[in-house]
């Protein structure tokens, strides 16, 4: 009896074990949450090439579009976690995100998500969630302009409703200051650190002249360069100024690299939430140093940060659903 319960435990340390190494445990909030690699390997096994095509064909076509499929993924985390809600539109008896301030008129790339959840549907129906689409097509649409990739973990439901009040108080604007900035990202769960390294998304990427106003009044002090003030001025100053955009990076703007953390050492970032990391705060204009001086440090700290936001308030077992459409709640 006693050799049998030896080698009953012996094999539940092997199951253990064997589970451990496909599976990465996640604790947010004191909650354990499973996320798993390679989830789809046996029930849809296409598809992270499925999404992968498409995000490509759709970065091809526009540049602008890999910060857009990044923006989805990160409104969504940050509105009680990354479970899809941004996607759902409003009904005449359900309000949902895309009309918080900001997103209205900013969000975009929900025709990328619906055709790859098309694709995904007549491929393995009800197999793939939509969140797990968001946060794939945000690693991909990175490597596709060439910044660093990283293994999605999977695992995510599809929430059954949204936040227009969360989406409106929860996501950093672009004037915020950094103490505002430090808040909302601890108020998600994630640290200082991840608040730097995952504003360097803004090496791609545009803004209206609306969300950067501030900028241009000339009283900037020696924080703003005076050709990149003028050429702003300029652009914003035309006809229908406040909604013609501006590229986040003037000299690499198609290409996810370092150079976000340059331009804001040099007076050029356009946000205002941008370049208060540089002026106002000591601790971080250190690690947009440490990151103008070494990309693969940057690299590599943005992949972590994107893994551990990623994780973020997931719906996981009999939480949630798989939309059939992630625009609408099965």
């Amino acid at each position: 009896m006693a050799k049998c319960l030896v080698l009953l435990f012996l094999c539940l340390v092997m199951v253990s074990i064997n589970v451990a190494n496909t599976m990465n445990e996640t604790c947010v909030d004191d909650i354990s949450i499973v996320l798993q690699i390679d989830l789809y390997k046996n029930s849809c096994p296409e598809a992270e090439s499925i999404i992968y095509s498409w995000v490509e064909n759709a970065v091809s076509q526009d540049s602008r579009m890999a910060a857009s499929l990044l923006r989805l993924h990160f409104h969504d985390c940050f509105v009680n976690g990354c479970d899809g809600s941004v996607l759902l539109d409003d009904t005449e008896d359900f309000t949902g995100e895309k009309t918080a301030l900001p997103n209205l008129n900013s969000l975009r790339g929900f025709e990328v998500i619906d055709a790859i959840k098309s694709e995904l549907e007549s491929v393995c129906p009800q197999t793939v969630s939509c969140a797990d689409i968001l946060a794939t097509a945000a690693r991909d649409c990175r490597y596709s302009s060439g910044g660093p990739s990283w293994e999605v973990e999977m695992g995510r439901k599809d929430s059954l409703g949204a936040s227009k009040e969360a989406a409106t108080n929860n996501i950093p604007g672009p004037n915020s200051t950094v103490p505002m900035l430090v808040a909302k990202f601890q108020n998600v769960g994630l640290s200082f650190n991840d608040m730097i390294a995952l504003s360097g998304a803004h090496t791609l990427g545009m803004a209206r002249c609306s969300t950067f106003s501030s900028r241009l009044q000339g009283s900037n002090g020696p924080d703003i360069d005076l050709d990149f003030l003028q050429n702003l001025q300029q652009l914003c100053s035309q006809t229908d100024g406040n909604s013609r955009l501006a590229r986040l990076d003037l000299v690499s703007p198609a290409t996810f690299d370092n150079q976000y953390y340059i331009n804001l050492l040099s007076g050029e970032g356009l946000l205002p939430s941008d370049q208060a990391l540089v002026t106002d705060d000591y601790q971080t204009r250190q690690l947009v140093l440490s990151y103008a001086e070494d990309p693969l440090a940057f690299f590599e700290d943005f992949k972590n940060s994107m893994l551990k936001m990623g994780s973020l308030g997931v719906l996981t077992g009999t939480d949630g659903q798989i939309r059939g459409n992630c625009r609408v709640v099965n």
